[in-house]
C-alpha cells in the first residue's frame, strides 16, 4: 500500500511543483494500475492456461482495485482471495477467469450470477454478454456492490438482494448460470431457470472439499462434467447451517494425503485446489503407488497446492505433521520468502490471518526421507489452509504420505 500511496502523492505534488495538472496526475495513477492489471493477466491468467481472448481482454479492462477495500489495493492484482467484509472474500483473478472461460460467454447471453460479493465477477461478465443478473444474500455486501457497479457504469449488470438459490424467476430463462458459493447439490430453481442448451457452473461438495461441476441442460435434464477442485468461503444463512456433512473442527484432517485418488482421470490429485506445476507420478512411490512432483525453473512462479480444514484452536492445542520428502537442486525464488516447504496458515472466526507455521525450507538436494514437526495452534484459530510446494522457489520437489495427527 505504501508503494501505491507514495506513487499517488508524488504525482499530486508534482502537479503543483512542475505544473502538471491534477487530471494528468490522475491519468498517471490510472496508467500505474493498468500496468499492474496487464501484468496480472500475463502472469496469473494467460500464463496459467486461460486462452479465450475475450476473457483475457475483460480481465485487462476491469479495475480490480476498485472492488477491494483501500487497505487492500496494494494486493488487488496479486492472485489472491482478499477479504471484503461480512466474512466474505473476492475470488482470486485466476478463479474468476477460469469460471468465466468455462461458461463460454457469448455477446447475446443473459447470465445469472449467484453470489455477487464485491461485484467483480459481474463486472468481468458485463463486457462479454448482453445482461448480467446477480444476487447477493448479505444485504450490506449487496448494497455496496450495487453502488460500486453503478458508479463504475456497468449498466447491464442488474443487482438484487435475496436468496440466490431461488434464482430470478421473472427474468428466466438464462443462457448461463454461474454460482460463486458452494452448496451440497444444485438448487432446483436454478435448474428450472436454465434455458434448454444452457450451461451452469457451480462448486459442489463438503465445506472444505469442493469441486467445480459444469452442467448443460439437454431435454430438461442436466448433463454433467466434473472439473477441478476449488475452495470457497462458507455460505451465509440456512443453506450452510443445513449441510448434511459438516467438518469436525475437533478432528482436523488432510484428505488424500497419499495422493492416490484422481477420480476423473484429469491427471490432477483430487481434494487439493489451486494446483500449479504439479504432476502425479506413479513410479517408485515411497508409500502406495503415487507421489506428487512440483517442478519450476522460473524464480517467483507458483508451483504449489492448497487444502483447507476446520480446526478449533480453543480445543485442539497442537498437531503433528509428517510427510515423505525428496528434492533436487531446489533454491529460493525471487523473494526471500519464496522457498520450498510446507506452510499452514491459521484463520480466526472472521477469517483474519493470525499466523503461520512452517516445515522446511527444503533447499538443495536430498533423497527420500521422513519430515515431521509438532505445531502449536493459536487459540483463536477456527480454520486453516495448508500450502505445499516450491512456493515460488525453483527445482524439483517430491512429496508423499502427508499426515496430520491431533496431539492430546
Amino acid at each position: 500500500m505504501k508503494r501505491i500511496i507514495s506513487f499517488l502523492i508524488v504525482n499530486i505534488l508534482a502537479s503543483f511543483t512542475i505544473g502538471i495538472s491534477p487530471e494528468s496526475a490522475f491519468a498517471q495513477s490510472s496508467a500505474y494500475f493498468r500496468n499492474l492489471r496487464h501484468e496480472m493477466v500475463t502472469r496469473y491468467i494467460e500464463g496459467e492456461g486461460i486462452k479465450n481472448p475475450r476473457v483475457l481482454s475483460s480481465m485487462k479492462q476491469v479495475p480490480r482495485h476498485e472492488f477491494v477495500s483501500s487497505n487492500m489495493k496494494n494486493l488487488a492484482y496479486q492472485d489472491l482471495a482478499l477479504p471484503i467484509g461480512y466474512k466474505q472474500t473476492i475470488s482470486p483473478p485466476y478463479v474468476v477467469a477460469y469460471m468465466t472461460e468455462t461458461i463460454d460467454p457469448q455477446p447475446d447471453d443473459k447470465v445469472l450470477e449467484i453470489g455477487t460479493g464485491s461485484g467483480y465477477q459481474a463486472a468481468i461478465l458485463s463486457g462479454l454478454v448482453k445482461d448480467v443478473y446477480t444476487i447477493e444474500i448479505v444485504e450490506g455486501l449487496g448494497k455496496k456492490a450495487a453502488v460500486r457497479l453503478k458508479r463504475l457504469k456497468y449498466d447491464n449488470v442488474h443487482t438484487r438482494i435475496g436468496d440466490g438459490y431461488l434464482g430470478w424467476p421473472e427474468e428466466a430463462p438464462f443462457d448461463k448460470i454461474i454460482v460463486t458459493c458452494s452448496p451440497e447439490k444444485v438448487p432446483k430453481p436454478l435448474i428450472d431457470q436454465l434455458k434448454e442448451g444452457g450451461m451452469l457452473l457451480i462448486p459442489l461438495g463438503e465445506r472444505y472439499q469442493q469441486v467445480f461441476h459444469l452442467f448443460q441442460k439437454e431435454q430438461g435434464e442436466l448433463k454433467h462434467k466434473r472439473l477441478i477442485p476449488t475452495l470457497f468461503v462458507p455460505m451465509t444463512g440456512r443453506s450452510e447451517e443445513k449441510r448434511e456433512v459438516k467438518p469436525n473442527p475437533l478432528k482436523p484432517e488432510i484428505i488424500n494425503g497419499g495422493f492416490e485418488i484422481d477420480a476423473n482421470n484429469d491427471k490432477k490429485v483430487d481434494n487439493w485446489h489451486y494446483q500449479r506445476r504439479v504432476n502425479r507420478i506413479n513410479v517408485n512411490a515411497p508409500e502406495g503407488s503415487h507421489y506428487l512432483q512440483f517442478e519450476n525453473d522460473t524464480p517467483g512462479r507458483l508451483s504449489q497446492m492448497l487444502q483447507g480444514m476446520a480446526i478449533d484452536g480453543s480445543k485442539v492445542h497442537a498437531i503433528e505433521i509428517s510427510l515423505q520428502v525428496n528434492y533436487l537442486n531446489t533454491a529460493q525464488g525471487a523473494e526471500n520468502f519464496q522457498k520450498p516447504g510446507f506452510i499452514i496458515h491459521f484463520y480466526d472466526k472472521i477469517r483474519r490471518n493470525i499466523g503461520q507455521a512452517y516445515i522446511g525450507p527444503w533447499i538443495g538436494s536430498r533423497e527420500w526421507h521422513l519430515q515431521s514437526k509438532k505445531i502449536p495452534i493459536p487459540p483463536q484459530t477456527r480454520e486453516a489452509v495448508i500450502q505445499l510446494g516450491l512456493n515460488g522457489g525453483i527445482g524439483v520437489l517430491n512429496v508423499d504420505n502427508l499426515k496430520i495427527e491431533k496431539i492430546e
